[in-house]
């Protein structure tokens, strides 16, 4: 199947998946080979176009955010030179509409990792508790839904690798199951209240929270801030904050809530209703520039 790319509508597969806001795809030849829930799919761009098999054109369309009107939103962003080279650099970044599940547990375990330590940690879990799919000839594992993680032993889920991450990702999805909780809920509330009830979560902090919000629940003027985007608010909007401030974080390895509310505060502000988009065009520059 295909999809024709309009030139109002930009889209780039290969940066939308390398720019570190999914961690269960990989690239064989030409070809991205994914799972999503339970649909496995290998999908390519050739210029405008984009062909996949084994799922149909509207998935594919919500899935990798085509139905944003991308142009109109990276207008809203450009709001100084940095931002700009960063769109130039890597045009055509879509954020993903992930199952909030999944995007859940992956930043539970993304903290303090990098991204092909996370990859492994999620294909460990996959193997061990998902379901097998074949496709092409690969193998591939559905994600482990919340009761088989709630019934696992924390030893099984060490053994994963997930080291002291196993004890957040055994409490938060028997929280889920206890409690009948629909996460994809939380997309009907407003940004502030869907971020406090995902802090109830164990071993979920305000980055993780921003991310699954921002990656999986539509909120897009979630702003997460790690090392990268730390990095990129000091050296290119410090003159947003007090001198005092900036000095105290500069060589701060990690932020408190309160730090970090203040910069999260400054990106929505600043870039506005589609700050996470900005968030993530300013990450992926600033970590492939460094």
């Amino acid at each position: 199947m295909k999809i024709l790319l309009k030139p109002s509508y930009p889209f780039n597969l290969d940066v939308t998946l390398c720019c570190g806001q999914a961690f269960r795809w990989d690239k064989q030849g030409e070809w991205w080979y994914g799972i999503v829930g339970r649909n496995v799919f290998k999908i390519r761009q050739i210029n405008d176009k984009l062909e996949f098999e084994n799922v149909d054109t509207r998935f594919v369309r919500d899935y990798f955010g085509l139905n944003d009107d991308l142009s109109k939103i990276l207008s809203e962003i450009s709001r100084d030179t940095h931002i700009k080279r960063a769109i130039d650099t890597f045009y055509g970044l879509r954020i993903l509409h992930q199952n909030p599940w999944e995007c859940l547990i992956s930043y539970v375990c993304a903290t303090y990792k990098n991204i092909q330590a996370i990859k492994q940690m999620l294909l460990n879990l996959s193997r061990r508790f998902g379901e097998k799919i074949c496709f092409d000839e690969y193998k591939f594992y559905s994600f482990p839904i919340a009761q088989k993680l709630a019934k696992a032993k924390l030893q099984e889920l060490v053994a994963c690798g997930l080291g002291y991450r196993a004890k957040y990702v055994s409490e938060t999805a028997k929280m889920i199951c206890e409690n009948g909780f629909e996460l994809e809920s939380l997309g009907e509330l407003g940004y502030e209240q869907a971020r406090k009830e995902l802090l109830n979560f164990s071993g979920v902090g305000l980055k993780v929270a921003d991310c699954v919000l921002l990656f999986s629940l539509g909120k897009s003027e979630a702003f997460p801030i790690d090392v990268w985007i730390k990095r990129a608010v000091l050296k290119h909007y410090s003159n947003h904050f007090p001198n005092k401030f900036i000095k105290k974080i500069l060589d701060k390895q990690s932020l408190n809530d309160s730090e970090y509310r203040k910069l999260s505060l400054f990106g929505r502000k600043y870039f506005g209703e589609y700050a996470g988009y900005a968030q993530e065009y300013l990450y992926h520059y600033e970590r492939t520039q460094s």
